[in-house]
């Protein structure tokens, strides 16, 4: 861990200007402008120089900028030895500088090509870089040792500082990547869930419906082939229009609750409780709002319950409790008569078999029983809240 972390690179989204914040970019603006002032003033003020070299001052002076900028692209990109390669220029620079007189720019050279070192390369090549321009710099420094030592510890912890921020701001970079894609990720699936809900309610409304009708109108044909009586033939075709008709409705109905048009829970079941002879509603617990897969669960199986009622224990009477629990909303329906050992798997004529609900409840997390009870047959749905 220690060696990876002397060898390894900045990130490129802290090498990066991506999330630095406009006042962060004025400022390092202000500061490269005063740099590049400070070097062009003390050129042209300096005294004791040759003409040449005043003549060579403009030539380095673009060179440095050139470089600097290159520098910034080599290291983003992390190849290393032209990075090496192009603040060893700017080192020479500023050997070339002080011999030939410009103390000022050199030492400015120096501190920077330190600071610029100790932020963007690897700390493996960054130190040496960093122990030699420093070390020219304390050589050229007419301070007093103790001054020129406070100004080189200062300037490794200022590009080491700088280093700091830029990975702390590149790992908020990352993180926002990340958070983004979790984001997106979400969002498509939640979507496939909402595609996985439609094709559910489609299927539970139109699956068993449409078989349950080509089942009668099939045997409508046959009796027709048969040569049948005109009463057994209207019959199926009666069943098979009264399936249609109930299946119409309960399309309405899914394609209303996919909208969240869906009336209140207790009223849906009131409005089925009296339509069906003998049957009562008692709603138990403190009311409290239900997701739109819950509520159609519970509305789907006490209609699938009622149904089997109505065709396997002709004139009983069914009781339907609604008890709305901490976490969880249960329902049950128990009807008095006698119902057949198969009924809890049958397909009734609404076109909904328990065996379906079964698999709703235990897709939302909760779970449904149906079986002979002492009085009669008893359906028990559970569905978290």
């Amino acid at each position: 861990m220690i060696r990876r972390h002397w060898t390894e690179w900045p990130s490129r989204e802290a090498l990066s200007r991506e999330g630095v914040t406009r006042a962060r970019r004025i400022i390092a603006r202000v500061v490269r402008v005063g740099v590049i002032g400070m070097l062009v003033w003390t050129a042209v003020t300096q005294r004791g120089v040759s003409d040449w070299a005043l003549v060579l001052s403009p030539v380095l002076l673009l060179a440095c900028v050139a470089a600097s900028w290159a520098y910034m692209r080599t290291t983003y990109d992390h190849r290393l030895w032209h990075s090496i390669g192009l603040l060893g220029s700017m080192v020479g620079i500023a050997l070339l500088a002080q011999w030939a007189g410009f103390v000022g720019p050199a030492i400015v050279l120096w501190c920077g090509c330190a600071v610029a070192a100790l932020e963007r390369l690897p700390l493996a090549a960054s130190v040496p870089i960093t122990v030699v321009s420093l070390t020219g710099f304390a050589l050229v420094n007419d301070d007093a040792w103790l001054t020129t030592a406070v100004v080189v510890v200062g300037l490794c912890l200022s590009g080491y500082m700088l280093r700091l921020d830029a990975e702390a701001r590149g790992n908020a970079q990352r993180l926002l990547v990340q958070e983004r894609a979790a984001r997106a990720a979400e969002a498509e699936s939640a979507a496939l869930a909402e595609r996985s809900r439609i094709a559910r309610e489609i299927h539970d409304v139109l699956a068993h419906s449409l078989s349950a009708q080509l089942v009668h109108l099939e045997a409508a044909r046959l009796l027709i082939e048969r040569g049948a009586e005109r009463d057994q033939i209207l019959e199926r075709v009666v069943a098979a229009r009264g399936m249609a008709r109930d299946g119409l409705a309960e399309t309405r109905q899914a394609l209303s609750a996919l909208r969240g048009d869906m009336t209140p829970l207790e009223d849906f079941l009131k409005e089925l409780v009296a339509s069906s002879d003998g049957a009562t509603l008692a709603v138990e617990g403190l009311r409290k709002p239900l997701s739109a897969e819950a509520s159609q669960a519970v509305r789907r199986v006490a209609q699938e319950a009622l149904t089997n009622v109505r065709k396997h224990a002709p004139g009983a009477k069914a009781a339907m409790r609604l008890e709305y629990r901490p976490d969880e909303v249960a329902l049950e329906v128990q009807d008095s008569g006698a119902s057949r050992p198969d009924a809890e798997l049958t397909v009734s004529g609404s076109g909904y078999g328990l065996l379906g609900m079964r698999e709703r409840a235990e897709l939302l997390g909760g779970s449904l029983e149906a079986g002979p009870c002492e009085e009669g047959f008893v359906v028990r749905l559970r569905v978290p809240v």
